[in-house]
């Protein structure tokens, strides 16, 4: 099985890459490698997989059409293509909401279109928990989604829509897996987790947007990446959770958790709640554990003393990190 995976330098994508490859499929790599938060960080995830013989990586943006389309035709046959390359981000969105489109979107489309050129007939995409802005917890896949409070949302959204619009006409399988809140090792920057863990550590004050007590199904991202190599066997068009489950976590409760492994206090700066922000998120998984037979493995205060673990051994990278 050839697997094209796009986002494959990202937080995600590289853990689901490392699983694809550990099964002995062949995974071509797509990864643009921009500066939203630093490079050296997607390189090093990237190290992790360059040296399985399997595994081929191509430095190309996905709603860049004309290396798109070169790609598709050099790697023929592709069987799967998993999509987890996107803007991310919600506060980001509103200040740039032109970016978000363009690759959550735009790129989307390309894929589908390119897709059904090929005769490519599976299809897994990464969507969000921030679609169900508005909506009563646990978030259910069958409740309405039409009022995301953010440019990103809305761009997850159409990435969505597009799918099964291309299911619907063109048969291919679809499968959108709405992540809760994925944190973990080798995370992302400009998520609160890895900040937190950093602030705290270079004892730098701890920007907080509110009050603390919003609280989020987090999701460790090992598990995530099993939930998504699950998927590769669904045909149709599906929307899945994938989450914790349980009753979610407040922001306050992880920066206690922090300074008690660390064993230094933060210096809290508040700051306005941020109205493209939802206060709580808790996911259902009935669908996850029935379609997938997945539910998460990892708990979550084992998950992030890991990564508390990881940010404390892995220094020499991350000293000089700027955080986004």
């Amino acid at each position: 099985m050839r697997i094209l995976l796009t986002g494959a330098a990202g937080f995600i994508g590289s853990e689901v890459t490392r699983k694809l490859l550990a099964r002995g499929l062949e995974v071509v790599g797509i990864d643009n490698l921009n500066d939203y938060y630093s490079p050296h960080l997607k390189k090093y995830r990237l190290s992790l997989v360059k040296s399985f013989s399997n595994f081929r990586f191509y430095p190309v943006d996905i709603s860049d059409w004309e290396s798109l389309q070169a790609i598709f035709r050099l790697e023929a046959p592709i069987d799967v293509v998993i999509n987890l390359a996107a803007r991310a981000g919600v506060r980001a969105s509103l200040a740039d909401p032109f970016s978000y489109h363009q690759t959550n979107a735009t790129g989307s489309l390309y894929l589908l279109e390119l897709m059904r050129k090929h005769g490519v007939r599976q299809y897994i995409l990464a969507s969000t928990s921030s679609l169900y802005a508005g909506t009563p917890m646990p978030f259910i896949e069958s409740q309405p989604v039409n009022t995301p409070i953010s440019p990103y949302a809305a761009s997850k959204k159409a990435a969505e829509v597009l799918a099964y619009t291309y299911h619907y006409h063109y048969g291919i399988n679809a499968i959108v897996l709405r992540y809760f809140t994925v944190y973990g090792p080798a995370g992302r920057p400009d998520m609160s987790i890895f900040r937190f863990i950093e602030w705290i550590y270079r004892g730098v004050p701890v920007e907080l947007y509110g009050d603390g007590r919003q609280s989020r199904d987090f999701t460790y991202v090992e598990d995530v990446a099993e939930a998504t190599v699950a998927a590769l066997g669904l045909s149709g068009y599906e929307i899945i959770n994938i989450g914790g489950g349980k009753a979610p976590t407040s922001l306050l409760e992880v920066i206690s958790f922090i300074e008690e492994k660390l064993q230094k206090k933060a210096t809290i700066l508040q700051k306005p709640f941020s109205k493209a922000d939802m206060l709580h998120t808790q996911a259902d998984i009935d669908k996850a554990k029935r379609l997938l037979n997945w539910q998460p493995q990892v708990d979550f205060w084992e998950g992030l003393d890991r990564t508390i673990h990881w940010h404390q051994s892995h220094r020499s990278l991350l000293d000089n990190l700027p955080l986004s």
